[in-house]
């Protein structure tokens, strides 16, 4: 793995805070596409996660990572769509206090 990819975000710490907390979600292939494309496609079903997107595994491993004090006055987000529900979620999950704005 490059190095400089490796250093800059911790996969491993990431996995280790999101157990318990996401769905290990499927691969699955898609013949369609595939036959279309003359490759194996397969698709990864994060739309199975409770929040129907992949966006709750960077919202909760950024929101979980803040010190308490920079958490003291909460969660503000401005999103209409699929980070909103990551922050809601895992504010919710962790007992923090969130405001989402929608635009």
């Amino acid at each position: 793995m490059n190095d400089t990819i490796k250093n800059t975000f911790n996969f491993e710490s990431a996995f280790k805070t999101l157990q318990g907390v996401v769905k290990r979600t499927p691969l699955e292939f898609n013949a369609g596409l595939s036959l279309k494309y003359n490759a194996n496609i397969y698709l990864k079903r994060e739309d199975l996660q409770i929040v129907r997107s992949y966006k709750l595994r960077g919202a909760y491993n950024k929101i979980s990572a803040l010190n308490a004090d920079a958490l003291k006055n909460g969660i503000v987000c401005a999103s209409a769509g699929n980070h909103a529900q990551g922050v809601a979620y895992s504010c919710k999950k962790l007992g923090i206090k969130g405001v989402i704005f929608m635009p």
